[in-house]
C-alpha cells in the first residue's frame, strides 16, 4: 500500500511541474509522515487538514485565517526551486507535502522573513497556523521560531456618564434591538460571538443567568443577568415572535436574537448597530465599540471589589492571567486590592452592577473571503 501511494504522489508531482525539488523533499525528509497520516499519503494535503481544522470545530474565520498562513507558506520558494501557485500547492499529496514542507529544509525560515513588515498581531496568528499545520503533519515546531511580543492596546472604559449616555440612545433608538442587545452587553460581558450565538433555550430567566455553549476554546461556562436584563429581553420577545416567522432555518428559530429578515445576528451587524449607537449617543465611534463595553464591563466589577478569580469566570478567561492583563493591573493594584479586601467584615453576596458592564468584539481574526482567493 505504502508503494503503491509512493508512485501515485510521484505522478502527481510531475503533473504539477515541480518534480525535482518535491522528490528531493518527499526521498530526504529527516521526519518520516506519521502512522495516522500512512492512509492519506495519496490524498490532498489541504483538504484533509482543513477537515481536521472543522473536527477540531473551529470557527470558519479562524479556518479562512488559517488558510491565508498556510497558503503563504506552501508557495514560498527556496532558492532555485520553481515557483507554484495556492491551487498547486493545496492539491500536493499528504506524503508529498510532509517532505515538501520539511522545517529542516529551511522553507519555514524563508517564509518567517517575509513576514516583517506585517504587525506582531498578525505574524502571531500566521506562526500559530503554521504551527497547526506542522504537529499535524509530525513536526516539532523549531525552537527557533519565536512570536514577537507584542501588548494587545486594549480601549479604555467607558466611564459612568458614557454608560448612562449609551443606555439613553439605545432606549430612543428605532431599531428595535439596539435596547436589548446593549443591555445584555452591559449586564453579562458576553463576547460578541457569543452574544450571536445565544439560543432562546440557553437564557433561565428565574436563574438570571444564561449557558453559554462553545465560547472560546469550545468551552462551556455560564453568566449572570440582572433584573435589567431580564427586562430587556422580556420587551424584545413580541418582535421577536414576528421576525420568527421569516426564520428559514432551524438555527434562526433558536436564535435570541433575529435581524429583520429572520436571521440570526451577526457581528457585522453588531457592529453597524454600535456605530449607529455611538452617533445617537454623542460618542466618537472610535470610541465604542463591543470590546469597549466588554472592558468597561471587567473595569468596572474590579473597581466594586470583585476578585480576579470571579472576573476570570465571568469573561470566560482560560487563564487569570490573561485577565490581569486584560485589566491591565498592576502591582500595586494587586496590593490596593489584597488590603481592601483584608478589612472587609464578612464578604456578602456579590450582585453585578449593570450600569459598568460591557461587551465584546469577536476575538477571531475575520478575514475577507477573497483574501484566500488564487493570487
Amino acid at each position: 500500500m505504502e508503494g503503491e501511494d509512493r508512485e501515485i504522489a510521484s505522478q502527481k508531482v510531475e503533473q504539477g511541474r515541480f518534480g525535482t525539488s518535491s522528490n528531493f523533499n518527499q526521498e530526504n525528509s529527516l521526519s518520516p509522515l506519521p502512522p495516522r497520516l500512512m492512509r492519506l499519503g495519496a490524498l490532498p494535503w489541504f483538504e484533509c487538514w482543513a477537515g481536521q481544522l472543522r473536527a477540531e470545530k473551529k470557527s470558519k474565520h479562524t479556518i479562512r485565517a488559517y488558510t491565508v498562513a498556510a497558503r503563504d507558506f506552501s508557495t514560498t520558494s527556496l532558492p532555485g526551486e520553481e515557483t507554484i501557485t495556492w491551487e498547486q500547492a493545496q492539491n500536493l499529496p499528504v506524503r508529498v507535502y510532509h517532505g515538501r514542507v520539511n522545517p529542516s529544509m529551511g522553507r519555514i525560515d524563508a517564509w518567517l522573513n517575509s513576514l516583517g513588515e506585517l504587525r506582531p498581531a498578525t505574524i502571531n496568528a500566521r506562526i500559530a497556523a503554521v504551527s497547526h499545520l506542522l504537529k499535524w503533519l509530525g513536526y516539532a515546531v523549531p525552537e527557533w521560531v519565536q512570536r514577537p511580543a507584542r501588548r494587545r492596546p486594549l480601549p479604555r472604559p467607558l466611564g459612568r456618564s458614557e454608560v448612562l449616555k449609551v443606555r439613553s440612545a439605545a432606549l430612543r433608538m428605532e431599531d428595535p434591538l439596539a435596547h436589548p442587545i446593549v443591555t445584555t452587553m452591559l449586564d453579562t460581558g458576553l463576547r460578541i460571538s457569543e452574544l450571536c450565538n445565544l439560543d432562546i433555550d440557553d437564557v433561565d430567566h428565574e436563574d438570571l443567568s444564561a449557558l453559554v455553549i462553545g465560547g472560546k476554546g469550545e468551552k462551556d461556562r455560564t453568566v449572570l443577568f440582572t433584573k435589567k436584563t431580564t427586562e430587556a429581553i422580556a420587551a424584545w420577545d413580541p418582535i421577536r415572535a414576528m421576525r420568527l416567522k421569516l426564520a428559514g432555518s432551524e438555527d434562526s428559530e433558536r436564535a435570541l436574537f433575529l435581524s429583520s429578515r429572520g436571521n440570526r445576528i451577526n457581528p457585522r451587524s453588531i457592529q453597524k448597530l454600535i456605530d449607529r449607537l455611538a452617533d445617537e449617543a454623542e460618542i466618537p465611534r472610535a470610541r465604542l465599540s463591543p470590546h469597549t463595553l466588554r472592558h468597561t464591563f471587567a473595569t468596572g466589577l474590579l473597581e466594586r471589589g470583585a476578585d480576579l478569580v470571579t472576573i476570570q469566570r465571568l469573561l470566560g478567561h482560560a487563564s487569570i492571567a490573561t485577565t490581569r492583563v486584560y485589566l491591565e493591573i498592576s502591582d500595586q493594584t494587586l496590593r490596593e486590592i489584597y488590603h481592601r479586601a483584608q478589612r472587609l467584615p464578612e464578604l456578602e453576596e456579590f450582585e453585578i452592577d449593570s450600569e459598568v458592564e460591557n461587551e465584546l468584539e469577536s476575538e477571531y481574526l475575520i478575514l475577507p473571503a477573497t483574501a484566500i482567493s488564487n493570487e
